[in-house]
């Protein structure tokens, strides 16, 4: 029995750190498009007036699964504490930066003329250069990168700090408040360390505190709304384990945080 919850407990840790690592990569990786979120609902631009400057909500595509990665390090939270939470956090930004890496090396291979030529006009008979637009796309700047994976580390130990140090106040009880206000302290950091890092010296701090707290607005409203996600997960977790062992495992998470408290 004992050998069989201790094999679950690997499953469900693979199972989650699977789910955050790919979001996170893919989050990365799609971060260089940048889309309107009133254009994606249908509605007029936001024009809100922030620190003199208008601003809309132009986000990036990496925002629509982020919410994904906050919900899944919660969980990972609840049942493996900081310990797990640290583990998967620093093998997801290795396996980042592996990633920007390998497409850095890639965009400096000479590409092949015919696959130049059979890739030289769009459907409405346009003429592009395909390796300018392969490089173009997934070519980010060095200091969005360096900001990226920073704030990301940064935004996970506050996380996890936040969210036990909310568990010692609330005990096993109000799990929204910790999931929740544990990522929403986390992306406020996450928000003004990527900013600052990738365009101090190229927008005025004003700009990027006005784009900052533009793109807090949408990660504060999405933390609120998707916390019942949080309750789904705990009780699908809760089912997989058994609400007694789940508890346990909990409890155990919670007073290995403790440690590093």
């Amino acid at each position: 029995m004992e050998l069989q919850l201790e094999i679950k407990k690997h499953r469900l840790f693979i199972v989650l750190s699977g789910i955050f690592l790919t979001n996170a990569l893919i989050a990365e990786m799609i971060g260089v498009k940048i889309f309107s979120g009133e254009g994606t609902l249908g509605l007029p631009p936001a024009n809100l007036d922030i620190l003199g400057f208008t601003m809309d909500f132009n986000l990036t595509a990496g925002a629509v699964i982020w919410p994904v990665v906050f919900i899944t390090s919660d969980l990972i939270n609840e049942y493996f504490g900081q310990p797990g939470v640290k583990r998967i956090s620093y093998l997801t930004a290795g396996l980042i930066a592996y990633s920007f890496l390998v497409i850095f090396l890639t965009m400096r291979l000479p590409p092949a003329a015919w696959w130049l030529d059979a890739n030289s006009q769009d459907s409405a008979g346009n003429y592009f250069n395909m390796d300018f637009a392969f490089n173009k796309i997934f070519g980010q700047g060095q200091r969005i990168i360096i900001g990226s994976l920073s704030a990301f580390l940064i935004g996970q130990l506050a996380d996890v700090y936040i969210f036990h140090r909310l568990r010692l106040i609330t005990g096993s009880k109000m799990l929204w408040l910790r999931a929740t206000g544990s990522t929403l302290v986390s992306q406020l950091i996450d928000s003004f360390v990527v900013l600052f890092i990738a365009f101090y010296g190229t927008f005025s701090t004003k700009q990027i505190i006005a784009i900052g707290i533009t793109n807090y607005i949408y990660k504060f409203v999405v933390a609120i709304v998707l916390t019942p996600l949080i309750y789904v997960g705990h009780n699908i977790i809760d089912k997989y384990l058994g609400k007694e062992h789940a508890h346990k495992l909990s409890e155990e998470a919670s007073s290995q945080s403790k440690k590093f408290l």
